[in-house]
Parts: C-alpha cells; structure tokens; sequence
C-alpha cells in the first residue's frame, strides 16, 4: 500500500463542546498524548494544532486528570479507614513518607588485646621435642 492509498481529508478543528468532552474522557481514564487524541477521535497532529489554538484544551486535560486523582484518593482513603490494613500503610508511606522505624543494635561486650590473644595461642601451643628417625632401608 502507497502513500497515495491513504484517505486524506482536511478538517477544521474547534474546541467545541463535544471535542473538549470527548478529550476529558480519554484523560479521566488515564491516556495522554497520542493515545488520548485518537481515543477523542482527532488525530494526534489535529490535538497538537486544537491545543495550540486554544487554551481550554489544556485546561479540560488537567481537570480531568485532576478529577480522576481526587475519585481514586478518595477510594483508596476510604479503604485505609476501612480497615484496610495494606492501604493504610501505603499511604502512610507514600502520601505521608512514613517509614516504620528499624533498630538494629549490636553489643560487644569483649575486647581484643594482640597481647592477651598471643598468651592464649602461647597456652594452647603443645610443647614436645623432636627427633630424627633415621630410615632402616
């Protein structure tokens, strides 16, 4: 398939209300870029033209990802005060950077004298005499 198979059709763009809708459903569910615009049924570089044109576009993006944060915050707060045990530690550690504290501690009680530790090897040294055993062959 050639270049030239392509359907090519200009069309005006505008920020009308049912564009400007179906760009703040594709962001609410989490799209961006490219996806987004083709999920809004604009092409991506008709999207880029719309957004540069006017300001709206960006603003009902950002709405709706704003939207959508604040729905699933309030999910997951609930499930945290809930009982949710799992959740509310993420969000302790994550919201709030809480961290669950770790102690560890190590005690040494000895200490290490080359002097003492010579003595003792000196101790355990087992004294003898050594002679040569000649070979009867």
């Amino acid at each position: 398939m050639s270049i030239r198979a392509l359907p090519l059709t200009v069309r005006e763009i505008h920020a009308t209300e049912k564009n400007l809708d179906a760009l703040y459903a594709a962001a609410y569910a989490g799209l961006s870029g490219d996806s987004m615009a083709l999920a809004a049924g604009l092409l991506p570089a008709e999207y880029r033209a719309l957004a540069s044109m006017d300001p709206l576009v960006e603003l009902a993006e950002a709405k709706a990802r704003a939207d959508a944060e604040r729905a699933l915050a309030g999910v997951v707060h609930d499930a945290a005060l809930g009982g949710d045990a799992k959740m509310a530690l993420e969000v302790l550690r994550y919201k709030y950077g809480w961290v669950a504290k770790t102690h560890v501690q190590v005690d040494v009680a000895q200490q290490i004298s080359i002097t003492s530790a010579l003595d003792l090897a000196q101790t355990r040294v087992i004294e003898g005499t050594a002679r040569l055993v000649k070979d009867v062959n």
